[in-house]
């Protein structure tokens, strides 16, 4: 007897395509907005069991996802990705990823000859990364108050641009 989508915990990426028929899952969309997240799933016999929030949550951001005609993919955080996978997810290069995998940025597996990456490190990455830019960007703008830069005009940095520009010519 094999087991049902819904009863196999996943060992590997699944991912699911949008339907073709996107109208009912602009519907769902719909529904899903409207209500809140003490929403019920009901079986074609009747039987009635709650949804989580938390399940709720993913639904909502499924159905999003596939509105916009993105695929969706399921992963447990456990899964071990290629160094492509990992890079691709992260929006940068191979050979960049490499190189932060080389400089201990990100923990990595080596069970043989290629690389392994677990899919919550990488996301911890991600996650400390978006921080840290979030962090510099706050301290940047702090600075730039501090220096009295947001009183100056769109014409003024044109002109601080020609200016210094002209300091380079010679």
């Amino acid at each position: 007897m094999s087991l049902s989508a819904a009863e196999r915990e996943p060992t590997t990426s699944d991912t699911v395509f949008p339907p073709r028929d996107t109208g009912i899952v602009v519907e769902l969309a719909k529904f899903l907005r409207l209500h809140d997240s003490s929403a019920a799933l009901v079986s074609p016999d009747g039987a009635t069991v709650p949804l989580p929030p938390e399940v709720f949550e993913v639904l909502a951001r499924v159905v999003a996802a596939m509105k916009a005609g993105k695929a969706i993919t399921l992963a447990p955080v456990s899964q071990r990705l290629t160094t492509s996978q990992a890079a691709e997810m992260l929006g940068i290069s191979r050979p960049t990823l490499v190189k932060l995998l080389d400089e201990h940025e990100i923990p990595y597996e080596q069970p043989g000859r290629h690389r392994r990456v677990r899919l919550d490190d990488m996301l911890a990455y991600r996650s400390r990364r978006s921080f840290e830019r979030r962090s510099l960007l706050d301290e940047m703008t702090r600075q730039a108050v501090q220096d009295g830069l947001y009183n100056t005009t769109a014409a003024d940095y044109v002109d601080a641009l020609k200016e210094a520009r002209k300091g380079d010519a010679q």
